[in-house]
């Protein structure tokens, strides 16, 4: 399932997308019930940072991110125990996603910055352990559909001669293309930063990853035919999901242009960025609004918070505790499952209209 082989441009491509789909409806059901919700960020950046520092393909990432989200939903797990199961998530995802040569080795791991600043040493045996006890919570199967594995497939028609910028034919299909890219992999990092996302199935955050591109490259129409076809989501199932991405969007912008300005007191040299943020309400209000066709600023890639890891080196990661040591062989007697505890709702309860044709399923 190596992203690499580019499965979506192969004569098997829309047998492939029937299995994802067909997997997806099959996937382990999440609460959100853990005690430590509140440390998920700062374990998914972890593995998003050293999965970065090896240059692994989006679908290792994304699927670590969620073998961490299933086993801490499943157990009450102590912040010295995540570090281990974080990383162990991130070296099974990279086993089942890369090709053997790009697995992280154990020496490289505890060579990285971000483990010396905490303190933590890996040990071969501490993670065989782990891995064992990961797999056997999820009975040895790791096929696990995230959206890093559908939203290659949409973009192959993402893009196409009859689109129109601003009410214009578009002045460079490839590069609206590039662009569109660009944003998709944004949005799709976006989506692994907060675990409301866990409540869409994967194939719809990444068709929303798409629709909220196109909007901010403000392409028309916004939801093509062709896409509604080809993902089988009307604009009508997308939006909650793409009024999510976009509200995280809005977010980033204003803190990057509120970190901009502080750097601009300080007489600071800062990277040029354009425009003033715009609002979720004018995303989906106003089908008028001039919307550079830019991809991402290297300004905003350095403050954003979805996409810190890609700017920022391992040393600069550090543990929400202080140093932390690992104790292994305690993790596996120590997890017991927690009770049920009630699911948490997302504080967005904003309803927008949108001018562009939706269209059915």
């Amino acid at each position: 399932m190596e992203l690499e082989d580019q499965w979506w441009k192969g004569q098997l491509a829309a047998d492939i997308y029937q299995a994802l789909r067909y997997k997806e409806l099959k996937l382990p059901s999440y609460k959100g019930q853990s005690p430590q919700l509140n440390l998920r960020r700062y374990f998914a950046d972890l593995i998003a940072i050293t999965s970065n520092r090896f240059r692994l393909c989006p679908a290792a990432r994304h699927l670590a991110v969620y073998l961490l989200d299933l086993f801490m939903d499943r157990y009450d797990v102590t912040v010295q125990q995540l570090h281990m199961v974080s990383l162990s998530c991130l070296l099974l995802a990279s086993k089942f996603e890369e090709r053997e040569d790009r697995v992280p080795k154990l020496e490289t791991l505890n060579s990285l910055g971000s483990m010396s600043s905490m303190n933590l040493v890996l040990t071969k045996q501490g993670l065989l352990h782990m891995e064992l006890l990961l797999l056997e919570t999820f009975s040895w199967n790791l096929y696990l559909p995230t959206a890093a594995h559908f939203i290659d497939y949409y973009l192959s028609i993402a893009v196409l001669d009859g689109d129109l910028h601003d009410g214009w034919p578009m002045a460079s299909l490839e590069k609206t293309k590039s662009y569109m890219a660009k944003y998709a992999d944004y949005f799709l990092e976006v989506s692994l930063q907060d675990h409301i996302f866990l409540c869409f199935v994967p194939s719809l955050v990444a068709a929303a990853c798409v629709a909220a591109s196109r909007l901010i490259l403000h392409l028309s129409p916004s939801w093509a035919p062709r896409l509604q076809r080809l993902t089988g989501y009307a604009w009508e199932n997308l939006m909650p999901c793409v009024e999510k991405l976009l509200i995280a969007h809005d977010s980033d912008v204003k803190e990057a242009s509120k970190q901009k300005c502080q750097q601009q007191q300080q007489g600071q040299t800062v990277l040029h960025s354009s425009g003033q943020p715009a609002t979720v309400t004018q995303y989906l209000q106003l089908p008028s609004m001039q919307y550079p066709q830019k991809a991402p600023q290297a300004g905003l890639a350095a403050n954003h918070r979805s996409v810190s890891y890609v700017s920022h080196s391992t040393s600069s990661l550090q543990g929400p505790s202080g140093p932390q040591h690992c104790d292994t062989q305690a993790i596996a007697t120590s997890l017991d499952p927690k009770p049920g505890i009630s699911n948490r709702a997302y504080p967005v309860s904003m309803h927008y209209s949108y001018s562009a044709p939706c269209f059915d399923r």
